[in-house]
């Protein structure tokens, strides 16, 4: 594959959604170019700002707090995991507000206690809640509060 074929495809690539480097070079190596191809396709596309971690970063951060209701840890480890430095990941996690982040938790932490009434096994019942919610990213701090707030008798 020529250079300009890859830059084409990987401009649609990136125009389609937000992509960070690491997606891009996995795409790249698809494409089984050299290094040196792939070096200039990438600064291609970050000079022509088709390519910019920033923005994928609070982009992301944004959607998946949105659409997944996912917490600031889980939204920090996917970020890691796609090699975003710290710096950008706490620039996209500042971006979500305070309150709205509260009123999701509360929201999403309420709704999964409610659904896990009919158990009758209080201690399971407090497990099955704290593993659904960590697992999508709050912080234990806000677990602990909350269910003490929603046990109280």
């Amino acid at each position: 594959m020529i250079i300009q074929d890859a830059i084409q495809k990987l401009e649609k690539y990136c125009a389609y959604q937000e992509r960070c480097y690491a997606d891009v070079e996995q795409k790249l190596r698809e494409f089984d170019l050299i290094p040196e191809a792939r070096e200039k396709v990438i600064l291609h596309l970050r000079e022509h700002k088709f390519l910019d971690e920033e923005r994928y970063a609070i982009h992301f951060a944004r959607g998946k707090f949105r659409i997944k209701k996912w917490g600031k840890l889980r939204i920090r480890r996917e970020l890691k995991a796609k090699k975003i430095s710290s710096r950008l990941i706490d620039h996209a996690l500042d971006q979500i507000e305070d309150s709205a982040y509260l009123q999701t938790f509360h929201d999403l932490a309420e709704k999964r206690f409610d659904s896990l009434v009919s158990e009758q096994d209080r201690h399971k019942q407090q497990q099955k809640w704290f593993s659904y919610l960590q697992y999508r990213g709050w912080e234990a701090q806000l677990l602990y509060e909350k269910w003490k707030e929603l046990t109280r008798e």
